[in-house]
């Protein structure tokens, strides 16, 4: 899955591509069993790195959601593939050059949002 999400991340200028592959990711999430409240938690916490962005602490903080996804998935399995695309997504906003990184977090933003959109309107749990 790593390409898919590079490219999401780097090369999708239009956008075209993250909706579709948060369409599918939305789908398996609902069948996972991922309920809204699970999601809402972590994409809380985006929001509030999303407020900070300019800040030096930011980019830390958004690096730190990976272990809480991960406590996450180790409560309850359903997490587990949010977790697997939002930490490659992670890793490309992190790792990326400075001059790329506010454009990839907010790729990061967008693909986040589109995920729970879809993942609401397919009807997951509360």
């Amino acid at each position: 899955m790593s390409s898919a999400i590079h490219a999401l991340m780097t090369a999708d200028e239009a956008g075209a591509e993250l909706v579709t592959f948060a369409q599918q990711a939305a789908d398996r999430l609902v069948k996972n069993n991922l309920t809204r409240s699970q999601i809402r938690t972590v994409f809380t916490e985006v929001r509030q790195i999303e407020a900070q962005w300019g800040e030096p602490a930011a980019v830390r903080r958004l690096n730190m959601l990976k272990p809480k996804l991960a406590y996450q998935t180790a409560r309850s399995n359903s997490v587990d593939y949010l977790r697997e695309v939002l930490s490659e997504a992670i890793d490309e906003v992190v790792l990326s050059p400075a001059d790329k990184r506010d454009e990839r977090f907010q790729r990061f933003v967008d693909l986040f949002e589109a995920i729970l959109a879809y993942h609401r309107a397919k009807g997951g749990r509360n």
